[in-house]
Parts: structure tokens; C-alpha cells; sequence
């Protein structure tokens, strides 16, 4: 357990989709059904389609009521970070205590790929907003930009997204992630926007790399492309991807620890004003703290597109 006795829920995050949002992770770092090329966490260790309890939920809560009693409180809280929520197989019962203890809305980031499994769908019924991918319109794109468990299909992530879209009673936002040479070409748009047609989300929001990907050709689409892409999918479509530059930073001065930047960064690479954003720790000693954990190791800074990236170091 780290020293804020905070070990599995992280942030707030800024987020351009949900504000705010504070993390829960349900798994372990890089537990997930898919290795995807642009994965700002680096490449899958723990590819499995196992469903178990890899995470204590009583733990989670446990940690969920401190958090929400210091405030101030979040925009989401979201299931999310490092690995695949849904392979935690107690994650219905986290849903409905968490929406029990408060009224916060809750989101569930999700690759999408075990929508199929009617037990899934059912753990997911009672939160507020999910927001799977759709990564490509076809089994070999599939294959090759999200490099999936061999137990996943393409045809049978398809038929779970549709079937979960239209039982579900909340919102379903549809993310597009697109690569440059790859998936962000014509031919291949068109073919994920009759898909995205056919699971009928409330929203698609199309994204692209902005954060060092696991791979070094995953490259970013220009924001001109993204919006000529937009205009293939309905009027629903909007683009996300997100700008660090643009983030606004909070000038109060918060009591977050070296470890709550560290617990951040660990799940999300973030520049000095994502951290000051998340945070509310002022940018100025953002940076201070920054400088003084890349020279204890903990920290290393990546650049991309220009911009300064800060992740944690994981010690083997």
C-alpha cells in the first residue's frame, strides 16, 4: 500500500471527456485481453481472457469512502485504469455499492472485447456511462492494432457491442482510435463508421495518439484529417483527441503527496499541467517536485510531438 494508503484509487485525471474523473483500477499493471500498438502504458505482460477477483472490492471501497470524504468531489468516477476492468468478475458488485455510497456518476472504460459474455453485460447494467473502442473495421486490422487474446474475434467483439448497445439504459460513447497510414484512411474509416452504424452508440469520438504509444509507428492523425473523418460518421461524431497544451491549469495549492503524482503518472503519462490539473497542486510546484523525483529515478520525462511527458519508473 502506498504511503496515502491509497493503492488502487488514483487522480482525479483531467479529462476532456468526463472533467475530472477519479480512477479505480480493478487489475493488475497490464492485465488486459488486448497488447494494442498505441497503448500509452507500454506493451500487455498478462494477456488472458481469465475472469476473476484481482482486486479485493471491499478494498476498493474501502479506499473510495476516504477518498470522496476529503473532496472536493470528482466530475466521474471512472473503472479504468491499468489493464481491462471487466476482467475483474466482482465488478457489478463494486458498481452498485459504489452508486449506493454516492451520487456521483460512474463511467466504465472498456476495450469492449468481453461484451459478448452475457455476464458482462449484466455486471455493467447499472452504471451511468461505458466507453468501449473500436480500434478497426475488419479481422486483420483488428489483429494488427490491437493484437488481441487468440480467444477474441472480431465478428464476436462486433456482436457484443450491438447486443450490449441496445440493452443498455445509459450512455454508450464509442471511441475511435485512429493511426495514421493505418486505420486513418478512407477505405478503412468507411468501414468502421458501418460498424459504428450498426452498434448505434449515443455518441463516436474519434481519437488518436497523443501520448508515447507502446510502439514506436503508432503515429498520430492531424487535427484536420480527424475532422474530414468526423464528417464520414453520423452527426453524433465528435473529435476528442486531446490537447496537453490546452490543458488549464488549477493555480490553488493542493495537498497531494509525491506518491499521489506517482500513483498518476504510473496509470497515465501526463505533462506538468496534467499533474497541476488532476492534482490541484500548482504548476510551479509541479515542476519543483518533478525535477526532484526524475533525480531520485522515479520519474523519467518522454517526449512527443514537442511535449514533455512525465511517467513513473516501474522497478523490476
Amino acid at each position: 500500500m502506498s504511503q496515502t494508503g491509497f493503492r488502487y484509487v488514483y487522480g482525479p485525471i483531467p479529462s476532456r471527456r468526463l472533467g475530472r474523473s477519479l480512477g479505480i483500477d480493478l487489475v493488475p499493471f497490464k492485465t488486459c485481453t488486448y497488447d494494442c500498438v498505441y497503448c500509452q502504458l507500454g506493451r500487455t505482460t498478462n494477456k488472458t481472457t481469465e475472469r476473476k477477483e484481482y482486486v479485493a472490492i471491499e478494498d476498493v471501497l474501502a479506499e473510495m469512502e476516504r477518498k470522496l470524504a476529503v473532496g472536493p468531489d470528482p466530475d466521474f468516477i471512472s473503472l479504468a485504469g491499468s489493464g481491462e476492468p471487466t476482467l475483474n468478475d466482482r465488478i457489478g458488485d463494486l458498481i452498485v455499492k459504489i452508486k449506493r455510497l454516492t451520487r456521483i456518476p460512474l463511467a466504465v472504460f472498456t476495450n469492449g472485447s468481453l461484451l459478448w459474455m452475457r455476464e458482462v453485460q449484466g455486471a455493467l447494467m447499472y452504471a451511468d456511462l461505458i466507453l468501449p473502442s473500436l480500434d478497426a473495421g475488419d479481422e486483420h486490422l483488428f489483429q494488427c492494432v490491437n493484437r488481441p487474446h487468440e480467444d477474441i474475434t472480431f465478428e464476436k467483439v462486433i456482436e457484443g457491442l450491438a447486443e450490449f448497445t441496445e440493452r443498455f439504459p445509459g450512455s454508450v460513447w464509442l471511441e475511435v482510435f485512429l493511426l495514421a497510414g493505418v486505420t486513418g484512411i478512407p477505405a478503412e474509416i468507411e468501414k468502421i463508421a458501418a460498424l459504428a452504424r450498426r452498434i448505434r452508440p449515443n455518441r463516436v469520438q474519434l481519437n488518436t495518439v497523443s501520448r508515447p504509444p507502446a510502439e514506436e509507428f503508432a503515429f498520430a492523425i492531424s487535427g484536420e484529417q480527424m475532422e474530414r473523418f468526423r464528417k464520414l460518421f453520423s452527426e453524433t461524431a465528435e473529435v476528442i483527441t486531446e490537447s496537453e497544451r490546452g490543458e488549464s491549469a488549477t493555480s490553488s495549492a493542493g495537498g497531494a503527496t509525491d506518491t499521489d503524482i506517482l500513483s498518476l503518472l504510473s496509470r497515465r503519462p501526463c505533462t506538468v499541467r496534467g499533474v497541476s490539473s488532476g492534482l490541484g497542486l500548482h504548476p510551479e510546484e509541479v515542476s519543483k517536485r518533478l525535477h526532484v523525483l526524475s533525480k531520485q529515478g522515479a520519474v523519467v520525462s518522454v517526449r512527443r510531438n514537442d511535449v514533455i511527458f512525465y511517467e513513473a519508473v516501474r522497478h523490476k
